[in-house]
């Protein structure tokens, strides 16, 4: 065999060799995909009680709620960016990067101070490769998130909204990744701080209760609530675990989109590498071809001269 024909055959070797790799990552990040989109389903009836409970709270009490009211002047808001802690998943933790960095510009155009909490790797070394200060990182956990993780965000970010002083922060927003199915992620921007309760005419009428619940007869059917001690105080008590709720489904919402993103990679790399195994193959059949040509040449060149003498 030609020099020629064992380069391209190591070629062919090697990338085999990584075409299973990515065909295994690919279907590895197939399967976290559907774990990822259960727990997302999984926490909906949760986030429902959640807001039943908030919205009938709301109408009892008296609203005058550090997290429902608006600054006068604010002068910093907290920019939570979700990125992933490992890479391989296309262009998943820039977009989102790009996406934060066009609402810390659009907070400047309010005069607003951005102060950045980073979750994920990506993120975390964007900003100290650019030597940008960060009040507060977490990692390790972008692709399979629970709710301690939640918990834990959620608590040093109320804790710096609730600070008095330079040191606080008047505004919580969160950068995340939606994952709307498979093939689409869109980057996405919600304010969590301060919360917006909205008032609502409420429909009596049958068929109107709360999530279709009607009793034999076919009309709503309302939930009563006794508040203990007041609806201030479980208002109080709501209003942070439903922070603690947005900052968990955002995370679960990235999760999803980040292994979608891989697998997409995944499965564009496996096509790439079958196209180079193509064309090596045929470099390399015609390296092999043009040998025994030349081979055939030096024969018959040989019997000739032969043949001559």
């Amino acid at each position: 065999m030609g020099a020629q024909q064992r380069i391209f055959r190591q070629q062919i070797k090697d990338t085999q060799s990584t075409k299973k790799i990515t065909r295994a990552m690919e279907l590895i990040a197939s399967s976290r995909i559907v774990k990822a989109q259960a727990a997302v389903r999984a926490n909906q009836p949760y986030a429902r009680a959640l807001y039943d409970a908030l919205t009938l709270a709301a109408s009892h009490a008296k609203i005058n709620h550090p997290l429902l009211n608006e600054v006068d002047n604010p002068k910093r808001a907290a920019i939570l960016l979700i990125t992933a802690d490992r890479g391989l998943a296309g262009a998943y933790s820039s977009n989102a990067i790009k996406e934060a960095e066009r609402l810390a510009t659009r907070l400047r155009e309010r005069d607003l101070e951005p102060v950045w909490y980073v979750v994920g790797r990506k993120g975390a070394g964007f900003f100290k490769f650019r030597e940008r200060p960060v009040a507060d990182s977490w990692t390790g956990f972008s692709d399979s998130p629970k709710y301690k993780d939640a918990k834990e965000i959620a608590a040093r970010l109320l804790k710096d909204f609730l600070l008095d002083g330079p040191e606080g922060v008047d505004e919580i927003h969160i950068v995340y990744t939606h994952f709307v199915n498979r093939v689409t992620q869109e980057a996405r921007v919600i304010r969590v701080v301060p919360l917006e309760v909205v008032d609502e005419v409420v429909d009596t009428t049958e068929g109107a209760g709360i999530h279709g619940a009607e009793d034999k007869g076919g009309k709503a059917v309302w939930p009563l609530y006794d508040f203990e001690p007041d609806a201030e105080a479980t208002l109080d008590n709501l209003l942070p675990r439903f922070v603690e709720h947005l900052v968990h489904v955002s995370l679960l919402q990235s999760a999803a989109s980040e292994h979608a993103a891989r697998q997409r990679a995944m499965k564009s790399a496996t096509d790439n590498a079958e196209d180079l195994i193509r064309r090596y193959t045929r470099q390399a059949n015609q390296a092999r071809q043009a040998e025994i040509t030349q081979e055939i040449s030096e024969i018959v060149g040989g019997a000739d001269a032969l043949a001559s003498s």
